[in-house]
């Protein structure tokens, strides 16, 4: 039940997510069009695409990420290998986020950040008992290794 929980409000946490930063960067995306003001000699209407871009992208695998994590509480089973992998690079991603986000926008979007943080990882810890080869050690009497 808790395994199904933490998945279903990682997911749901994400997706918030992933539309706040699509809107953040569409604001900024037409915010730099509209400025049309070059840095250090850059083009203005290269620097709002690559902004349109960018939101696209981390909004992307947001929702990847989520629906990710959806299957797995609909399901009630492990992520898969490929879910593990975007998972943890997730939590990465949502750490160094986070370090950001309290030096550059304050606690509070640290404290919103280290929440998507804690529920990425809490499917990743609850569901590490459920791995074949901690099954399988298990079932041999013998204790799995821990890298």
């Amino acid at each position: 039940m808790l395994r199904r929980l933490v998945a279903g409000l990682g997911a749901l946490a994400l997706v918030v997510e992933a539309a706040v930063l699509v809107v953040v960067h569409l604001v900024l995306g037409r915010t730099t069009a509209d400025q049309s003001m070059s840095i250090q000699g850059s083009d203005p209407d290269l620097m709002s695409k690559a902004t349109y871009g960018l939101g696209a992208a981390i909004g992307a695998f947001l929702l990847l990420t989520a629906v990710l994590l959806a299957v797995a509480a609909v399901g009630n089973h492990p992520p898969g290998r490929f879910a593990r992998v975007v998972l943890v690079a997730a939590a990465v991603t949502h750490a160094v986020l986070g370090a950001l986000a309290a030096a550059l926008v304050g606690w509070g979007a640290f404290a919103a950040t280290m929440a998507v943080f804690c529920l990425i990882v809490g499917v990743l810890m609850l569901h590490a008992d459920g791995e074949p080869g901690a099954r399988a050690a298990a079932g041999k009497g013998l204790r799995p290794t821990s890298p």
